[in-house]
């Protein structure tokens, strides 16, 4: 069993805060096993240990967390996010809401803006808090992004309770209705109609090249929009520490609910458990073929192999010896900024990466928390990531055209480089095997594919024991637990009907 915080003792080894025996699995048996503690592996394990059932999670790695683990990547004393460093769905998520996790230690940072799009010329458009003022600053765009803003944060509350769940019968269909019309256009067409101006239609095309789809496919529009009603509604922040605060929080909690977690421990095949009522794989489609394939029909094994995943991401993590030197002043007000400029580039670089191909001048998804967060950098000093989509399984460096692209906005940003750290996308499946070929988002996330994932099942397989719930389940990518909270309800469902 984990040990709590109050007796852990603070070093630069994270592996000292989860002691336990990982030279076998558990003897004992279990109502439920989790297999992976990624953010949905650690919901799900809350929610079933919630539910009264007794609980076990399962990690390859030496600390629980999937993409909330955090390491000095380049130099000591610099905390660097492994995968996710911002989280609007942690802090809009309904399942991580009802969790007590400020009382397990996390503490969010929110910037003054939560997202800063700046252009070559030294010009930036801000996403604020405020509909109003972001308005403000898009000239030409300021009512037509009012018009459409206004409405979708208005009725926040209903519509992140509908999209952030798998196919349902709505409780608000009005809203949803509405939402759903401009929700399922392509992005890049959806932004020309919409906005006249470079500012405007630049910042909802760096918002939606987070869908990691080309931005002339249906329903690339939906995450401009929910990422930009995000930044509204309850902002863009930073987790004190680093991503791995999420993490320890999540696990602190379930421990506290009588859960257990094994960590450094690669599980192989689903028979090596003892007797479970359930096990839950937060694992993506092709690792669950090789866990518990032999247990699965013919037909569930066929539409598994069918899954497809979307592009890679080549990322890049910096130790600085002072803050990024923006040529823009408002990027200094953002823990994220985009770094794209225009639509047409944003678009071409989405486009090329879907179609396995480069683009000279990337889309780059950039993240500074040291300017927020004291905790992840030496006094004076700074960190920094950023990533952008790549074909699938790239194993290709570039890191002169990235470094390159920032200097297009940073002038000098070379010279604060002290240390650096690189995934391809190659590498980012080699240190973690769910982000198949670095797509991140748990498989793409076109039509085919977006509320029926991994099969029509959901999270159910055809073993009526095995349970699937990482980000190949609805709703998909990103931080926020619903994966594994829906996968947990129907456990639960399943365990008081049968």
């Amino acid at each position: 069993m984990v040990r709590p915080f109050s007796e852990r003792t603070t070093t630069n080894d994270e592996r000292s805060c989860y002691i336990v025996d990982t030279s076998q699995l558990p003897t004992q048996s279990y109502d439920a096993i989790i297999i992976g503690s990624g953010p949905n592996g650690l919901t799900a394990a809350i929610v079933l240990a919630q539910g009264g059932l007794k609980v076990c999670v399962v990690e390859a790695d030496d600390t629980p967390g999937g993409g909330l683990r955090s390491a000095p990547l380049t130099l000591p004393g610099f905390t660097h996010d492994i995968c996710s460093a911002v989280h609007p769905m942690g802090v809009a998520s309904p399942a991580f809401r009802t969790f007590p996790l400020a009382d397990y230690g996390l503490q969010w940072f929110e910037p003054p803006a939560p997202l800063a799009h700046p252009f070559e010329d030294g010009s930036a458009a801000l996403l604020h808090r405020s509909v109003e003022e972001t308005a403000l600053g898009l000239g030409v765009d300021r009512g037509a992004y009012q018009k459409l803003m206004t409405p979708l944060v208005d009725h926040w509350e209903a519509l992140s309770a509908e999209f952030l769940q798998p196919v349902h019968i709505p409780k608000h269909p009005l809203q949803l209705a509405s939402f759903g019309l401009k929700a399922m256009r392509a992005a890049e067409p959806f932004a020309r109609g919409t906005f006249h101006g470079t500012a405007a239609r630049g910042l909802f095309a760096g918002l939606a090249g987070h869908s990691m789809l080309p931005l002339e496919k249906p329903f690339s529009a939906a995450f401009g929009l929910v990422l930009g009603m995000m930044g509204h509604a309850v902002g863009w922040p930073i987790p004190r520490g680093g991503s791995q605060s999420i993490a320890k929080a999540l696990v602190a909690f379930l421990r506290s609910l009588g859960g257990e977690v094994i960590t450094g421990r690669r599980v192989e095949n689903v028979d090596e458990f003892p007797q479970a009522r359930a096990i839950v794989c937060d694992v993506g489609p092709r690792q669950l073929l090789t866990l518990a394939g032999h247990r699965f029909s013919p037909s569930y094994r066929r539409a598994l192999k069918k899954y497809r995943y979307g592009p890679g991401v080549f990322k890049v993590d910096w130790a600085l010896s002072a803050p990024i030197p923006w040529r823009s002043p408002a990027c200094f007000q953002a823990a994220t900024v985009h770094l794209g400029a225009t639509l047409e580039e944003i678009a071409a670089c989405e486009r090329a990466a879907w179609n396995g191909e480069y683009t000279e001048r990337p889309f780059l998804i950039l993240a500074q928390p040291s300017l927020f967060d004291d905790t992840r950098a030496p006094a004076g000093k700074h960190t920094a990531w950023t990533y952008f989509h790549v074909p699938n399984g790239s194993g290709e460096s570039f890191i002169d055209e990235v470094e390159t692209h920032v200097e297009r906005f940073a002038p000098g940003f070379r010279q604060v480089i002290l240390g650096r750290h690189i995934y391809t996308a190659s590498g980012m499946e080699q240190h973690n095997p769910n982000i198949v070929g670095g797509d991140i988002n748990g498989g793409a996330q076109d039509l085919p594919q977006l509320f029926l994932r991994p099969t029509r099942r959901l999270y159910r397989t055809s073993a009526k024991d095995i349970y699937i719930c990482s980000a190949s389940t609805p709703p998909g990518g990103g931080v926020h637990g619903m994966c594994g909270y829906y996968a947990a309800k129907a456990v639960l469902d399943d365990l008081h009907s049968g």
